[in-house]
C-alpha cells in the first residue's frame, strides 16, 4: 500500500485528505492519505525516517521551509521559491527527496477563465509560499503584479499605501493570505474597498468559507469573485500526475 499525506501546521479540515481518500475508495487504488502536523519543520526529518511514504503536500507554514530537506527542486519550484510537492524517489538503495509545486498551475489553470484584456496590473496580498506561486504565474501571463504586505520592502506595496490611484491601474487583486480563512470569517484584507469598481477581479486562494468577507465586499462594489476551490483541485490534480509520473 503507497503512503501519501500532508504537512503543516496545524492540520483541521484538510481538503487534501478527503480528496485523496475519496479518489482512492472510487478508483480501487490501493493508497492512503494521512495527516503530519509538524508543529516545527525539524520533525519532518523524522516523519520521512518512519514512515514509507510516496509522496507528500505541503502547506502552512512549511512550503518555504521544508525546501532545505530536499535532494532536489523542479524547475518551476526552484523559480518560485516555495515547494507544495514532495516525491519520494527510490534508486539504488538511496532515497531521493524531489520538490514541486502544483500551486501555480492550479491557480493558472483556475484564473484564465476570468481574465479580461484590462487585467495587466495585479496586487498580491501576502508574501508567503502561496503567493510565491501567484506572483510565478502572473508574470508567466503577463501580467505585472507587485506584493502587498504589512511589512515594508523592497518592491512591496504596504497596506497603508494603497489608494484610488493604485486600484484604478490594477484591477486583479489575489489574496494569499489567511485572513476570512474558516473559522475567523470575519476577517479580510485591510484595503480601500470603496475604490473597487467592475473592472475588478478579486480572487480568493481561501475556499472555506465558499465567499469570504473579502468576496463579498468586492462583490458589493461590483467586482468579479472567485474562490480558491478549483485552484485546490487543479494542484491536487497536478500532484497525483507528479507522483506517477
Amino acid at each position: 500500500m503507497k503512503q501519501f499525506g500532508l504537512i503543516g501546521f496545524p492540520l483541521g479540515h484538510s481538503f487534501s485528505k478527503i480528496f485523496f481518500t475519496d479518489k482512492f475508495e472510487k478508483e480501487g487504488i490501493d493508497a492512503v492519505y494521512d495527516l503530519y502536523p509538524l508543529e516545527e519543520i525539524g520533525q519532518f526529518e523524522d516523519l520521512i525516517e518512519k514512515q514509507e511514504l510516496t509522496g507528500l503536500n505541503v502547506t502552512i507554514p512549511y512550503k518555504q521551509q521544508v525546501m532545505r530537506y530536499l535532494s532536489e527542486l523542479d524547475e518551476t519550484a526552484a523559480v518560485i521559491g516555495a515547494v507544495n510537492v514532495i516525491k519520494f524517489i527510490r534508486k539504488d538503495g538511496k532515497l531521493i527527496l524531489k520538490g514541486y509545486n502544483s500551486d501555480a498551475v492550479g491557480f493558472e489553470q483556475s484564473l484564465i477563465p476570468f481574465l479580461k484584456p484590462h487585467h495587466q496590473q495585479a496586487l498580491v496580498l501576502g508574501t508567503g509560499g502561496a503567493s510565491k506561486a501567484i506572483f510565478y504565474v502572473l508574470k508567466k501571463l503577463g501580467i505585472e503584479p507587485v506584493y502587498v504586505s504589512r511589512t515594508a520592502g523592497e518592491g512591496i506595496l504596504t497596506y497603508q499605501e494603497l489608494n484610488e490611484s493604485i486600484l484604478k491601474e490594477k484591477t486583479l487583486i489575489v489574496n494569499c493570505t489567511p485572513a476570512g480563512m474558516y473559522p475567523n470569517v470575519d476577517a479580510c484584507p485591510d484595503i480601500p474597498y470603496q475604490f473597487l469598481t467592475d473592472k475588478h477581479l478579486l480572487y480568493d486562494v481561501i475556499y472555506k468559507p465558499d465567499e469570504t468577507l473579502f468576496m463579498k465586499k468586492g462583490k458589493m462594489m461590483g467586482a468579479t469573485t472567485v474562490n480558491g476551490l478549483e485552484m485546490l483541485y487543479g494542484q491536487a490534480r497536478a500532484a497525483w500526475e507528479i507522483w506517477n509520473q
